[in-house]
Order: C-alpha cells, then sequence, then structure tokens
C-alpha cells in the first residue's frame, strides 16, 4: 500500500463522519475505530492523532436527569407528550470528552461525559471511565483507576515534551519502526533534542 493511502487513515473519521459535520467534533488522522457515541448533541468530543479504539467502545456525552420526578425523557419525546415542552430539560452533561493522542481504549470500554484522557493513556477493556486519566497511565475496572503508568515520571515527561505524534506524517512513516522499539531512552536520545525530533538526520 501506498504512503499517502492507509486503510486507517480517516476510519473514524468515516464512522463518526455525520455527527462529526452536525457537531462539530475534532477526530484527529490515523485513528481507527467506531465508537457509538450516546446523547450526541450533550457536549463535544475531541479525539487526537494515532488513537487506537477498540470494539464497543461507548462514548456517553450526557445523561437522563436524576432530579427531576422521573427520569424518563418526555421533552426529548414531547412531539409524543408535547406538554412536557414546558417541562425543565431532562438530560445533563459534565462537559466535552477529550482524548489525546495515542490513546489506546480496549473492547468494551465506556467513558463518560467531562472526561479527559492524557497522551499515551491505556484504557483497559470493559472500564467504565468516569474521572480525567493521567498521559501514559493504563486504568482499569468499574470505576476505572490507575494500575499503573506505562514508565517513569521522568520519560513520561521527556515523551510528551518531543510528542511525536506532531511530526510531518513523512517522518513518521520513516521513524515507525523506532516507534516500536521497547528502548524508550535510546529512541529519546536519539529524536528529543532537535526540530521535529530529527536527531542526528538518521530514521
Amino acid at each position: 500500500m501506498a504512503f499517502g493511502e492507509r486503510a486507517f487513515q480517516a476510519l473514524t473519521r468515516y464512522a463518526l463522519a455525520y455527527q462529526i459535520d452536525e457537531w462539530g467534533w475534532q477526530i484527529g488522522p490515523h485513528t481507527y475505530g467506531a465508537p457509538v457515541i450516546l446523547e450526541a448533541g450533550e457536549a463535544g468530543l475531541t479525539i487526537g492523532d494515532y488513537c487506537s479504539i477498540g470494539p464497543g467502545v461507548t462514548i456517553i456525552l450526557g445523561n437522563h436527569r436524576a432530579d427531576l420526578v422521573s427520569t424518563y425523557p418526555f421533552k426529548t419525546l414531547s412531539h409524543f407528550w408535547p406538554p412536557a415542552d414546558e417541562g425543565e430539560d431532562d438530560h445533563s452533561s459534565k462537559g466535552d470528552v477529550i482524548i489525546g493522542n495515542d490513546v489506546w481504549i480496549g473492547a468494551h470500554a465506556t467513558i463518560m461525559s467531562g472526561v479527559t484522557i492524557g497522551d499515551g493513556a491505556v484504557i483497559a477493556a470493559q472500564a467504565l471511565v468516569t474521572k480525567s486519566v493521567p498521559p501514559y497511565a493504563i486504568v482499569g475496572g468499574n470505576p476505572a483507576k490507575v494500575i499503573r503508568y506505562r514508565f517513569s515520571e521522568t520519560v513520561i515527561a521527556r515523551l510528551l515534551a518531543l510528542a511525536w505524534w506532531k511530526w510531518p506524517e513523512t517522518l513518521v512513516e520513516e521513524r515507525s519502526g523506532r516507534l516500536m522499539s521497547d528502548d524508550i531512552e535510546a529512541f529519546l536520545a536519539l529524536y528529543e533534542n532537535a526540530p521535529y525530533g530529527s536527531g542526528d538526520g538518521s530514521s
């Protein structure tokens, strides 16, 4: 497959195309997966570059209100229940969902409104994410909690400063082999001290 023809280039953008156009969401390039978005009109959604979204992932941008007499959405369905149009809004949200770059969201995870997921984070399969997730944290459970961090605090700071996902796509392709290296120190030493991580000019 030639450069620029990768099937995953805009897979999530394609899957959510109608909602992106309607609600103005921002989805980065090379992010793949087709999350289910519930209560789409209640909050904004931003997903960064190079994210991996597993099957069955759900992002919930709003909820039925529990402080009204009924949790049933009479007002939303006011074409069936016209007097309900005068009542209180039947949905609420804690705010936008913001997912950083290079985030991996495991199968059947659920992300609630108001959550920010930092760059490089990993969300375990079936996790219920109700609070924001720090960069490069691995979280899991119901509700999701930090299990551990992928790297040391110092290495995480260096990776965030490097922000490889901002490199031109040609450099990402050229260095994709090194992005698959488990020698993080060598990777950082090579690329972190020059514009766009150009290092010593080698790939």
